[in-house]
């Protein structure tokens, strides 16, 4: 599974805080990582983009719900765009991504935190799962 470096980016490599040496680590760690634990850092990000979207709605701040928003849908569509086809279980993956992403333009446009919460449930299942996928497939090297 080959991803783009603007969706790592936006998770990971340009957080704006930290210093220079947060920074390379976070390069490093992402340049170095297999693809299984590259998938990984995207339901990371994602499930923390969720959770800013969701301070931001207790904050009242709807620029920064819109942007995280925004955020965690270029993931779902970056994972959309990396599924490989051949497989069947492909489409099933495609179909719960389109359930997340459904889930989280209503949330963004209604504002709705109940709405938020259910994609921010659906992420870490995933993630929850795929995590489980690594451990028993060794990193995902023994597929």
């Amino acid at each position: 599974m080959a991803f783009n470096n603007q969706a790592f980016n936006q998770a990971y490599g340009k957080q704006g805080a930290g210093t220079a040496y947060a920074q390379q680590y976070n390069k490093n760690k992402i340049m170095t990582a297999t693809p299984a634990e590259l998938t990984l850092f995207l339901y990371e990000g994602a499930i923390k983009f969720c959770n800013l979207a969701l301070v931001g709605l207790e904050q009242n701040d709807l620029v920064k719900v819109h942007t995280n928003i925004k955020k965690v849908e270029d993931i779902i569509v970056e994972f959309q765009s990396t599924l490989n086809r051949k497989y069947p279980v492909a489409e099933d993956f495609n179909k719960i991504y389109n359930y997340i992403y459904d889930l989280l333009v209503e949330a963004n446009v209604k504002k709705d935190k109940e709405v938020l919460e259910k994609a921010l449930a659906e992420l870490r299942g995933m993630r929850d799962t795929w995590k489980e996928i690594m451990f028993k497939t060794k990193n995902g090297t023994n597929v």
